[in-house]
């Protein structure tokens, strides 16, 4: 019975369709926010000099904006990612229930 009932699911389009969309999704985040993270990195490793240039004359540096820039980022992302999964991946995920007759 059970393996009757993950057969349905997985030969469910609606499931198909959320499983690539989901990945995918996913995916597109991740990579962006490598290329976000590892820039920053790669800028600190070859360009130190960039990030050490002081903001006016206290001792903010460029480098301490930006990292937060980067930490903002890293949430706003996460925000994104929430937001589609709570709207569209859960209603397609309530669909495929309610079709798989649970």
């Amino acid at each position: 019975m059970q393996n009757d009932m993950v057969a349905i699911i997985a030969a469910n389009p609606k499931y198909q369709r959320l499983v690539k969309t989901r990945s995918s999704y996913g995916w597109l985040l991740t990579a962006i926010m490598m290329i976000v993270y590892y820039g920053y990195i790669a800028i600190i490793a070859f360009d130190k000099e960039l990030f050490a240039r002081r903001l006016g004359e206290g001792v903010m540096t460029v480098g301490i904006p930006v990292g937060f820039g980067v930490i903002v980022f890293t949430i706003i992302i996460t925000g994104i990612y929430v937001r589609r999964a709570n709207s569209e991946f859960d209603a397609l995920t309530r669909e495929i229930v309610k079709e798989s007759g649970k």
